[in-house]
């Protein structure tokens, strides 16, 4: 019997010579990684412990983009207590304001993910690197307190679901689009604890922001995490990546086998899928743009670990280039990276979004979590490039959150209310 993608890099990281779902596993972590949310809490425990260093100063990673730059005092507190920690254990990759970026864009951008690994993250969204080939998930902040210590972690050996995608996607739709598709047709529970492997002739022609995306909502659909298998598309990836700034080596390319078992095995036609957007209050509530007649916006948020890359942002400006977003609506966008943020200077697209009447901000994650840089008031309504629609998202509990792609954010923007970016281009 055959091994899937997920069940061979578990299988790897382990000192076992066979693996079966349903089965508890000890397993050797390549990237420990926490937030100015998270990582505080797994520092008090691995203070706890006792435990003199950290396992590998290289492979423990730190990001303060939640409440970054610090909105008020306690969080100010926050990030300090990861510089603090950082610069006791001379970690190589701690990345304060001006360095940093949305944390599940900025890793792969410094090429700290590699096919084959096995990372671990105090965030929910580390399910993101599963694009390049990688089995990624989100844990505790104990857990990675536990990691920071010995390297390794614990897991329970996910069931996986195949999603096979054919068909050539229409105009505007991408991965998010994909992925908003998949989850209103399996619902938030629909993967619970389970690996979501995508394929199929679609995916092999996805681009890597694309797929990036589509993993990053995994955990929207209760995916223990969410992977596609590497191939030319991770290697030119790999290769954009100056080798003096990313891991030595290509990482290990990793495919299922033709034998290997799935709990499910789901088709979708991607011909079939149209701009979707997930209505309040769960990502899984997707509807068809064109069916939103009316539904007034008063901010559009363009950016987040899921649709704030440079591709995203074209897209965006696209949609916006010579156009003004209505005088009632905030158009708040965030490059997810400095590196980001320099290249769409560069490339003259936050000039367009400025002119449309938006703000460009420094790489945050603020307003996606309601945390700053967007909140939300009581009746308010928002569309946004983000993953979570959840009750008080964003801010006041009786506001809405919106999800959808950059370009219908974008067409959104400049039409005061939900629309098709055919309505605009």
């Amino acid at each position: 019997m055959g091994y899937t993608i997920t069940e061979k890099i578990l299988l790897k990281h382990t000192k076992l010579k066979a693996i079966h779902p349903g089965e508890f596993i000890r397993a050797k972590v390549d990237i420990c990684l926490g937030n100015d949310i998270t990582a505080p809490f797994a520092i008090e425990e691995f203070e706890k412990l006792g435990a003199k260093d950290v396992f590998d100063r290289k492979r423990v990673v730190l990001v303060p983009d939640h409440f970054a730059p610090a909105k008020d005092m306690k969080s100010a507190n926050q990030c300090k207590r990861l510089a603090v920690f950082a610069k006791k254990h001379n970690l190589t990759n701690y990345f304060e304001v001006g360095k940093m970026g949305v944390e599940h864009a900025l890793l792969p951008e410094q090429g700290l993910v590699l096919p084959g690994d096995l990372i671990i993250g105090a965030d929910s969204h580390t399910c993101t690197y599963g694009a390049l080939g990688a089995f990624a998930s989100g844990v505790g902040s104990t857990d990675l307190a536990a990691a920071f210590a010995t390297g390794e972690c614990w897991f329970k050996v996910p069931q996986s679901i195949k999603f096979v995608y054919y068909g050539k996607p229409r105009k505007w739709v991408g991965g998010k689009d994909l992925i908003l598709y998949t989850i209103g047709k399996i619902g938030v529970d629909g993967a619970r604890y389970k690996a979501m492997e995508f394929c199929g002739e679609t995916i092999e022609k996805l681009p890597m922001d694309d797929r990036l995306t589509m993993c990053n909502m995994a955990i929207e659909a209760g995916g223990k995490n969410g992977i596609i298998a590497p191939d030319k598309i991770t290697r030119q990836y790999l290769r954009s990546i100056k080798k003096e700034k990313r891991r030595p080596g290509d990482g290990k390319f990793y495919a299922s086998d033709k034998d290997a078992v799935y709990n499910e095995t789901v088709e979708i036609d991607a011909r079939a899928v149209e701009p979707v957007v997930a209505c309040p209050d769960l990502p899984s509530n997707v509807k068809p743009v064109k069916s939103l007649k009316d539904v007034a916006i008063d901010q559009v948020v363009i950016g987040s670990c899921t649709n704030g890359r440079l591709s995203d942002l074209e897209i965006a400006a696209k949609i916006l280039k010579g156009k003004k977003a209505r005088s009632n609506v905030r158009l708040i966008v965030i490059p997810a990276t400095q590196k980001i943020y320099l290249e769409a200077m560069k490339e003259g697209l936050a000039k367009i979004f400025i002119d449309a009447g938006g703000v460009f901000s420094t790489p945050t994650c603020g307003p996606c979590l309601g945390g700053h840089m967007g909140i939300l008031a009581e009746g308010e309504r928002a569309i946004a490039t983000t993953n979570r629609n959840f009750v008080g998202r964003m801010g006041h509990p009786n506001s809405e959150v919106y999800l959808s792609n950059p370009a219908v954010a974008a067409a959104s923007a400049v039409k005061g209310k939900i629309a098709h970016p055919d309505e605009v281009v």
